[in-house]
């Protein structure tokens, strides 16, 4: 009897598939959600109160979302919202700043009286503050509630760029800073002519071996963008050659190693060749020396008659 059952069960089943054999069947990840749509549609699922409400809230908060962040007022409308719930940006710490006004800062950052901290862009903020002249690093960091940290480090000027009647402040590197405004950095040393800024940094290398020397130059002019002539404080020209510099700067200590040359009464120095040093006197010492080489063939003449 079981045997016959199972023969029958299987018979109809078989038969069952072969009467649906040409029916449509939904893939299998479909199937659910029909079945769901359609005990919805029947009343066999209950919607539970306000979900109608919750539904229409959603997609409206959702639409306007949307809305905000196609038209750009996301920023804005943060801010608001944020600023009204107790984060508005109250005390900015800078530091760091010698050459920078707290007052450029503010500005860069576009702050004012209704920005909101959770709405400032730390990593923006401080690309703005590299595009100010003076500034080579900054951090930017926000301190909750009310509160923003501002670094900054800022390039050092080491000397004057002089190109046409145009004086600019440049680094270590001779790249221009900023153009000089007032007395305040009027001490650094000038450099003068076509390609001065480009090569400042090599000529300041070599003179840090010579620190004596180094204090002493108020002016160095760039010669056909091929050389340099040091303008000294006492008014001497030391001029230096195109190539070896280092070693043209060594002689030059050597010499004046217990002659103390500068306080003489010259008025150049001139190392371009390399083997030897060359003094140009001044005209009243060219004088006293003339005078003092014909007292002396005097006297010689005067020793020979007698």
């Amino acid at each position: 009897m079981k045997g016959n059952k199972g023969s029958a069960a299987h018979a109809a089943s078989g038969s069952g598939r072969d009467a649906f054999s040409g029916a449509f069947v939904l893939p299998r990840f479909l199937r659910r959600p029909v079945r769901f749509g359609i005990a919805l549609a029947t009343g066999r699922v209950g919607i539970r109160p306000h979900a109608g409400s919750v539904a229409a809230f959603a997609f409206f908060t959702a639409t306007g979302l949307y809305g905000m962040a196609l038209g750009g007022h996301t920023q804005a409308v943060t801010q608001a919202v944020t600023t009204g719930a107790g984060f508005a940006l109250e005390d900015v710490q800078v530091s760091g700043n010698v050459e920078t006004s707290d007052i450029d800062i503010l500005q860069q950052l576009g702050l004012d009286g209704s920005t909101s901290v959770v709405a400032i862009n730390a990593h923006a903020a401080r690309e703005k503050l590299m595009e100010l002249p003076w500034v080579t690093d900054a951090q930017v960091q926000k301190v909750y509630p009310r509160g923003l940290s501002v670094q900054l480090v800022e390039r050092k000027p080491v000397g004057i760029w002089q190109h046409g009647d145009m004086l600019s402040l440049i680094d270590a590197r001779g790249d221009v800073i900023a153009p000089l405004n007032g007395a305040r950095h009027a001490g650094l040393p000038l450099y003068v002519g076509l390609g001065a800024d480009r090569h400042a940094d090599e000529l300041e290398a070599r003179l840090l071996f010579y620190p004596e020397l180094r204090a002493r130059v108020k002016a160095a002019i760039r010669i056909a963008d091929r050389r340099w002539d040091l303008r000294l404080d006492n008014g001497v020209t030391l001029s230096l050659p195109a190539d070896n510099v280092g070693a043209a700067l060594k002689r030059f200590a050597e010499f004046d190693a217990g002659r103390d040359v500068l306080s003489r009464d010259i008025t150049a120095v001139d190392l371009r060749l390399e083997d030897r040093v060359t003094l140009r006197l001044s005209e009243a010492s060219y004088e006293r020396r003339q005078q003092a080489l014909e007292a002396r063939a005097k006297l010689i003449k005067a020793g020979q008659k007698s």
